[in-house]
């Protein structure tokens, strides 16, 4: 876990990954991809998705298709131990100046830097690529930063070929007085994204390799990024390369910032040695607790969670949404489909009312969805949930994992649309037309008797589960059913009615457990034999 600062110096969760297991690319493939820059006398060969004029991004999958072929390494760009040793109030005190951004004057978009060292002892190699379509590395600039306070002696300590920690992007999405920052690249793989309205809350990454496995999770790190300068009114293109033990990568980004900002992601995969579980465009997220706990701190706020739940489009069309938990122990639950329509970990609920944090906004938090592209065949949608008692953790993973496995000397290729949601995610999820079944909006529990009443069976609990009913969609009460499924349990008393007005569909019912075991529900509304809702699943650990 680390931090890092947004563009008004406030903290942010952000997770980074430190250590010797990173690496930089092998000097052959360094080497390899610097003389691929100049003239080749021989065609390069053809990549998925690439056109033939790509000829860096080419060259930069060539490196990682090299370096798949060598021993993994690592570099720390030389960074001094008083850079790795500094904490993190020090690192704070170290500000980039916003007048000696990349392109500051010249282009609608801005690029700023993050300094390397505190958690970032992995720099990244920084390139830009202007009309001339040719590479340039940027140094590191120690004139770009403010070394305050305790960071002072700190500047002294700097060499240009440190590199950078990472980057932030900024542009004017609200207006033209003020460029905002909008997506993020620091720490590891991971970057975020967000849209007009929200503030920084889940993080996406660029590959989760064996996660949840007893063994231990390997954490791949992007090494190298290529800035490519946009053009006015277009997105802003960026090429990165990734290392890990296992898998080296290239990667092409373009981005899209608005109301709801977007990522058109390619990535091509090659495998230095046998992966056991690749997890394809993961999510990072945090759920401490919210309406559907059994049990809550002792805290002001009704809920803290930078995402709600996650949900699946399958391909046969099914809408399953899965309220997220903060368990009692570490549970991994997953999904099959074969390419399914669309995923993502969302924050449903953008209520103020129900979270009362001024400062951490919760209710402005985005959602991420993925719509696959390529690569997306037989596979499974796995969420790992991990318990926590600190909203400081990110507890929540969530990624695709592909059937096929992926062995040493094999490549990929995987392409997807990653956006941000405001709430339910019109216009995003739905695309252009609107939400035609009833979609989950409140998941509770509680005990199955009234209060002072006796209760001869503690380990039964009520869930209440309420769907909004969209505009367009029409019901005849009476009609109504709930089909329910349990694994590890008994469902009981289930009924269906609609409340508020007829704005929303309610279901409710008793389980009951089976011993001590995980019960793993699954209910949803039909009228006439035809299902008019989303389809809840639901795993409960009796404490």
């Amino acid at each position: 876990m680390a931090l890092f600062l947004t563009a008004d110096s406030r903290p942010a969760r952000y997770l980074a990954q430190t250590g010797s297991q990173y690496s930089k690319v092998a000097i052959a493939g360094l080497c390899l991809l610097m003389a691929s820059f100049a003239a080749i006398a021989e065609p390069a060969p053809a990549y998925q998705g690439v056109p033939p004029q790509a000829k860096i991004l080419q060259s930069v999958i060539e490196s990682a298709e090299h370096a798949a072929s060598q021993d993994f390494e690592t570099s720390d760009h030389d960074l001094d131990d008083a850079l790795k040793n500094m904490d993190y109030q020090t690192y704070r005190a170290i500000r980039f100046n916003a007048d000696s951004s990349l392109w500051r004057g010249e282009n609608d978009y801005e690029v700023q830097f993050f300094h390397p060292g505190f958690l970032y002892q992995q720099p990244v190699t920084v390139y830009t690529v202007g009309s001339d379509n040719q590479p340039v590395r940027l140094p590191f600039q120690r004139d770009a930063f403010k070394y305050d306070a305790t960071a002072a002696p700190l500047a002294s300590a700097t060499k240009e070929n440190n590199g950078y920690a990472g980057f932030r992007v900024h542009y004017p999405i609200k207006n033209q007085q003020y460029k905002d920052e909008f997506a993020v690249f620091l720490g590891a793989s991971y970057f975020r994204l967000v849209g007009e309205s929200h503030v920084y809350g889940i993080s996406a990454r660029g590959l989760a390799i064996d996660t949840g496995l007893p063994e231990g999770e390997e954490f791949p790190h992007f090494t190298e990024f290529w800035l490519i300068e946009p053009k006015d009114g277009e997105p802003i293109t960026v090429y990165a390369r990734l290392e890990s033990p296992s898998v080296s990568g290239a990667y092409k980004f373009v981005i899209t910032p608005g109301s709801e900002s977007a990522m058109q992601v390619e990535s091509w995969l090659f495998a230095r040695e046998d992966v056991n579980k690749l997890g394809v465009a993961p999510f990072t997220s945090m759920f401490l607790y919210g309406e559907n706990s059994s049990k809550t701190p002792d805290d002001y706020r009704p809920e803290v969670h930078d995402s709600d739940g996650m949900l699946l489009h399958t391909q046969s069309g099914e809408q399953i949404w899965r309220p997220l938990t903060n368990p009692s122990q570490l549970q991994i639950t997953s999904m099959r489909d074969t390419a399914p329509k669309g995923f993502g970990v969302l924050q449903r609920d953008t209520a103020f009312d129900n979270y009362l944090d001024s400062e951490a906004n919760y209710h402005i938090r985005p959602g991420f969805w993925v719509t696959p592209q390529q690569g997306f065949e037989a596979g499974r949608l796995e969420l790992v949930e991990i318990p926590t008692n600190s909203e400081t953790h990110d507890n929540i993973v969530a990624y695709w994992v592909p059937e096929a496995p992926f062995k040493a000397g094999e490549h990929r290729y995987f392409a997807y649309t990653l956006s941000t949601v405001t709430g339910l995610g019109e216009g995003v999820i739905d695309g252009e037309s609107e939400a035609t079944i009833a979609r989950v909006i409140r998941t509770r529990q509680g005990a199955a008797v009234l209060p002072g009443e006796q209760d001869n069976a503690v380990a039964t609990r009520r869930f209440v589960v309420d769907f909004a009913v969209p505009e367009d969609m029409t019901y005849d009460p009476a009609k109504l059913e709930v089909k329910a499924g349990v694994a590890q349990g008994t469902i009981r008393q289930v009924r269906v009615f609609p409340v508020d007005g007829g704005k929303t569909l309610r279901a409710t019912f008793l389980v009951t457990p089976q011993g001590n075991k995980a019960t793993d529900m699954r209910i949803f509304i039909h009228q006439n034999n035809q299902r008019v809702s989303e389809v809840w699943n639901y795993v409960y650990q009796a404490k």
